[in-house]
């Protein structure tokens, strides 16, 4: 079998990559800031006070440019899978594109319908009946969300799904096991809060530099302090939820959590320590300059004091059986394939579940083919494979801890900005004002860290222990793909640079003049929250 060149894989990775980083510095700020308007507009209606309906004009005009642009980078993805991961699309496509397909006729187009009466409904519709449409647009963004997290959740955990060796393809079974798949609840609810804490520092910093310049003094005041409320409670959600996470992974990507916690061999609990920084060396399989907590890290992954985590080096050792047993389901495949006879088939299906370990195995195999495998090459071949089975261990190691870091700066940020502002101090403390101005690309960084983290720690798969990511990819020319990935590169970077000048321009611009309370005194800030 001809593999794809490697450099069209490595660079079709590349070209993903960016594109999934660049749309996802704008999709938080949709998901949080759409939940915030609401919040914003229904205490409008509730108090029917003219400041809350200029936060909601002000901080909905930025939500627009931010959803504008979001738009045209998220829309390239999807044709993506059919351009340069051709090989996936077609293995994996009856499950990946149905709930791609649901988001863009149900989540999408009610979004972006609902977006426009949101905008331009102000004068046309009730109090009550705009409110009504700014949730729905709320609900269109997370609904976006949803249905994308179930398709990737599939490469993570393929519930509701088998192969068959017929087709060649993974074959949809079951609805509800694809939609209701453990990992796409938890990731969803912790992409979802992450966008929320996202928004509310936006938020925050922004009114942080209106109050710096002692503009706009009362509608910042109420923005910061909303903001900060809201940004507590979801940083409280996006660490309990990433709990959640960290136990799935335990119990169904093994080498993702090992990898996560830089841990090469088999943990002894309980003294085992969580490693907070250290040098991870894949090549020689071992760390340098640890630094860690003892008795932590296995009450933290296993919840409990007892049990045990299995290391890189174990795991690569019980790869080995399932590397055998995968090649001879892959040889009992091709040969179905030629003969069709039902003693082949019923090899094959004896070790099905483990064919993708077979297919990883295929780099390794004389002429990258398994069925040319002879026995006394067979254990060679599988000593080759072992190191496969991990993903790039530094990579993962520190992706993750960076997003955990910034995770806790955040909450401390939160805590204290809540506090100054419910003790109307944040106008003595203008280097916490400051830091706050300065912290507003920080959860975006987070959020991409944590996406590093979930698709470098889910490799060598595309779907785990299925598709290895080097059988995916299409077979494009490398010149093609650099091609590809330079005018990718200049446009998305166009796209970030009329994000930036658009946010900073409206941002200082800030809200229009709405009356007697642009001017409030110090003495009427201290109400503020009344």
């Amino acid at each position: 079998m001809d593999l794809i060149n490697p450099t069209v894989v490595d660079l079709s990775r590349f070209q993903f990559a960016l594109t999934a980083l660049y749309h996802f510095m704008f999709v938080p700020l949709t998901l949080g800031l759409t939940f915030m308007l609401a919040a914003m507009e229904t205490v409008y209606v509730v108090t029917g006070k003219q400041v809350y309906k200029d936060m909601t004009l002000f901080w909905g005009k930025l939500f627009g440019i931010n959803f504008a642009l979001g738009v045209a980078t998220g829309l390239t993805m999807e044709f993506e899978f059919g351009t340069n991961w051709s090989m996936y699309s077609r293995f994996f496509g009856d499950m990946f594109g149905t709930p791609l397909a649901i988001e863009g006729l149900m989540a999408f187009f009610m979004e972006s319908t609902f977006v426009g009466l949101m905008f331009f409904g102000w004068d046309r519709l009730s109090k009550p009946a705009h409110l009504a449409i700014t949730y729905l647009v709320a609900l269109g963004s997370n609904l976006s969300a949803l249905w994308i997290l179930v398709a990737n959740a599939s490469m993570n955990m393929p519930n509701g799904a088998h192969f068959d060796p017929e087709t060649l393809r993974m074959t949809f079974d079951s609805f509800v096991g694809v939609v209701f798949n453990p990992d796409a609840q938890a990731k969803f609810v912790h992409t979802s809060v992450a966008g929320y804490v996202a928004a509310s520092l936006f938020v925050m910093g922004i009114s942080a530099f209106y109050l710096l310049r002692k503009q706009h003094r009362e509608f910042a005041a109420r923005s910061f302090r909303m903001a900060a409320l809201f940004g507590i409670f979801s940083t409280v959600a996006v660490i309990t939820l990433g709990d959640v996470l960290g136990r799935l992974d335990y119990e169904h990507q093994p080498t993702k959590i090992a990898a996560i916690e830089g841990l090469w061999h088999t943990s002894k609990p309980p003294y085992e320590p969580w490693i907070i920084a250290a040098l991870p060396n894949d090549e020689k399989q071992e760390s340098s300059f640890e630094i860690g907590v003892p008795f932590v890290l296995t009450p933290l992954i296993t919840h409990s004091f007892n049990t045990p985590i299995t290391g890189m080096i174990e795991l690569e050792d019980a790869a080995a059986p399932r590397i055998a047993s995968g090649i001879t389901a892959v040889s009992a495949l091709r040969r179905y394939e030629e003969n069709h006879q039902a003693a082949d088939l019923e090899e094959f299906r004896a070790h099905q579940n483990d064919m993708g370990y077979g297919l990883l195995a295929t780099r390794h195999a004389p002429g990258q083919d398994v069925t040319a495998i002879a026995p006394e090459q067979l254990q060679s071949v599988i000593e080759q494979t072992k190191p496969d089975i991990l993903p790039n261990v530094f990579v993962t190691f520190w992706s993750f801890r960076l997003m955990v870091f910034l995770g806790v700066f955040f909450f401390v940020l939160f805590a204290m900005a809540s506090y100054l502002s419910l003790k109307n101090q944040l106008e003595r403390n203008p280097l916490f004002l400051k830091l706050c101005m300065w912290s507003i690309p920080l959860p975006i960084l987070a959020t991409e860290f944590g996406w590093i983290t979930a698709e470098a720690g889910r490799q060598p798969w595309t779907v785990f222990d299925r598709l290895p990511t080097f059988m995916s990819a299409s077979t494009h020319s490398v010149s093609y793909m650099l091609f590809s990935l330079a005018g990718f590169t200049v446009l998305y970077s166009i796209f970030i640079a009329v994000e930036l000048y658009l946010m900073f321009k409206f941002a200082r611009l800030g809200p229009e003049a709405h009356g007697p309370h642009e001017e409030a005194d110090p003495a009427h800030l201290s109400v503020v929250a009344h």
